[in-house]
This record gives structure tokens, sequence and C-alpha cells, in this order.
């Protein structure tokens, strides 16, 4: 890049923002505590590719008869018959129990093992899901977490300490056994940053252990960005999120429903067929990783990788994620980021179209009767004013 690009570009926004100051004007805050320049000419140290464990993204869509034949992967709440040639993520522990694999590598396990209210890992379950033979026996499931309203180097600092308490339990072979459900939310760059801040942090653990893996990522949209009263921007928030998680290398995607508290068998058509948009007419699913090389993505990856690291070695240190749950100061921690999230929100420093911009309603609930600190409960923003 020539030299005198950076100059210039400054001179002319300097001209037109009549100022000197103008990285202070240009200067966007975050929750995250991640630093995001104007401009970005260069990355320090650029990343290597991120690999994802599938060749091409799962698709994945609720179980319904009707999409049989044009739906590769369904989540399963209950038993169905004769889905041969299906890839299968079984939501529910009491037909883990009861499924035995027909096909190699058919059924991956969403069923989390922490139980977070008491604080324990289900051991009896734990053991009896690793006795299936499945692809992938466990999910560390942190998509809780983001739709409470956690930070996103939270999230990702829970998941690297459920993944060590697993692995002195259980060993460290369980790594390459486990899959991450992370949910993704609005704030686009931030998001795709996050999942390709997981694959470092989480290879670097298992180097801990003498071995090199990636993590296997299953991605859904967030509800905490979605609104009872407007559909159709939910549907596009939805779309967003779903783009993000492909481009950052998912290896597989799942849409909830558009429609908040409710559901139809045409919502839920719809809520899969974003990812078929997405996937025919962009292809993004079937790259590694597609924002290698965008600076300011390179740049944003690193400093979340960074600080998950930093707080997941912070509860190491303090006892580890069991005992810090227990203690209640996971809940607290989730707690205060959820309330300055939700100020925002209030404040309408995070706009949400239909809800805090251009509202339908004048209706106002105070954050108190939305959130608790001593529980991880799942807030969408919009509940303050419906």
């Amino acid at each position: 890049m020539s030299a005198d690009i950076l100059p210039n570009w400054e001179n002319l926004v300097k001209k037109q923002l009549k100022t000197e100051d103008i990285y202070s004007i240009l200067n966007k805050e975050n929750l995250e505590g991640i630093v995001v320049k104007p401009f970005y000419s260069e990355v320090q140290k650029p990343l290597a590719n991120l690999p994802k464990v599938e060749e091409n993204t799962h698709l994945v869509a609720r179980y319904h008869e009707s999409l049989e034949e044009d739906v590769f992967a369904f989540i399963l709440d209950h038993n169905v018959e004769n889905l041969e040639q299906k890839t299968i993520f079984i939501n529910n522990k009491d037909l883990a129990g009861h499924i035995s694999p027909k096909e190699e590598d058919q059924y991956f396990s969403l069923i989390d093992v922490f139980d977070e209210k008491k604080g324990i890992i289900d051991d009896q379950l734990a053991k009896e899901l690793l006795s299936k033979d499945f692809k992938r026996n466990i999910c560390i499931d942190i998509s809780l977490h983001q739709n409470a309203g956690a930070a996103i180097y939270q999230q990702l600092g829970i998941a690297l300490a459920k993944t060590k308490e697993l692995a002195e339990v259980y060993g460290s072979e369980i790594l390459n056994k486990l899959i991450f459900r992370i949910a993704v939310g609005g704030n686009y760059f931030f998001e795709m940053a996050k999942l390709r801040a997981f694959k470092i942090v989480f290879n670097q653990l298992s180097k801990e252990y003498g071995l090199n893996e990636i993590p296997y990522i299953f991605a859904e949209t967030s509800l905490r960005n979605k609104a009872v009263a407007d559909s159709e921007n939910n549907l596009i928030r939805s779309t967003l999120e779903l783009a993000s998680a492909m481009i950052a290398g998912a290896d597989a995607v799942f849409s909830n429903n558009y429609l908040v508290n409710r559901s139809t068998d045409n919502s839920e058509e719809i809520s899969f067929k974003q990812q078929i948009v997405l996937a025919y007419e962009s292809i993004v699913n079937v790259f590694d990783d597609a924002s290698n090389g965008s600076y300011y993505v390179e740049d944003i990856t690193r400093q979340i990788a960074e600080k998950s690291w930093a707080f997941f070695i912070e509860m190491e240190e303090a006892g580890g994620y069991l005992g810090l749950l227990n203690q209640g100061i996971i809940q607290k921690k989730i707690y205060g980021h959820a309330v300055e999230e939700q100020k925002w929100v209030e404040e309408g420093k995070i706009k949400l179209i239909g809800v805090n911009l251009y509202p339908k309603l004048d209706v106002k609930r105070s954050t108190e009767s939305l959130y608790s600190e001593k529980e991880i409960k799942a807030v969408r923003w919009a509940e303050m004013f419906e």
C-alpha cells in the first residue's frame, strides 16, 4: 500500500469533519473492550487459515416429514424411523439413550452434561453418551450464556473452562468427542471473529494436552436480539447471523424460528430456507475461513482470542468453572455485562428497529425485573419494551 494513502485519507476526513481530532470522533465504543480502528492498512500478525472439521457446513433443520427429501441434516427431539443418509443432531437425552447408529458418522449429540443450576457434571449421563457410537458424543452449550447476556470473551472462556473440567474427569481424548453449541448474535464482524477466535484458543488448549485439535462448532441464531412484534426484522437479523457463522467457518448452522414464542410450518420452512439461500447463492458454506485476510476481522479475532484466554486463566486460578458457578461468581459476571448491555439498549446505543428505534408500543419494564445476578437465564433485549 502506498505510504501516502493514510495521510491523504486522514486529511480528507479532517476536512469533512472540520476538526483535527478525528480519532476521538471516529472511535466506536463496544462493551467487549475491543479496540476498533477507523481505518486498517495492515495487520501486525496475519493469522494462518483457520480450518473447520466438516468439509461443507451442515445446514440443519428442525425435523419435519415434509423436509425429508430436501434436507440432509436434522435436529431431532423425538425418534423418527428410517432416516438413513441423514446427519442427525440429537437434542433430547432420553432419545440419545435409546438410539443406536445404523450408519457410521450419522449421529451428533447436542446434550450438555453440565447442570448449570446444580453446578455439577452429570456423570451418569456423560458416561452413557460416551458409550454411544456417535461421531460427537457430548455438547458444550454456551448458547445459553450468549442469550443470557455474557460478553464474547466470557462465552469463549467458559467454553474452555468447561472443556478442561471434562478433560480432567474423562481424559484428554474427550476433546475430539465434543461439539460446541454457540449462539451467534447481531454484531456481524464481532461474531465472525468470535468463532474464529474460539478455533485459536481451543487449539491452544488442546496443545496443553499434546494434541492439535480444532473444535466442532454448531452455530445457531441468537434469541437475544429478537422481538415478538417484529418478525420481519427478526428474519433479517437471523440471516446476517447465519452468514456470519458460515463465513467464520462453523461446521453446522441452525436458524431458530424467527417468530418469538410461537411457530408455524411456514415459519419453520422459511427459517431453514434462509440457510439454503445463503449457501446456494454465495457458497460461503464451502470455505474453511472465508474472512481470512480481512485486516479488521483479523485484528478483532486476535484481541478476542487474547481476552478469552485471559478470562479462562483467571477462572482456572480462582477454582475453575464449576467452583465459581457454585459460588455464584460466574452468574454475577454475566449479570454485570448483561445489565450494561441492556442499559445500552435502553439508551439507544444499541439500536433495534421497532423496539427502541421507532417503537410500536409505549411500554417499559425495569432491568431488575428481567435479570437476576443469581441465575444464568436467557433474556431478550426487547422484553423491556414488550
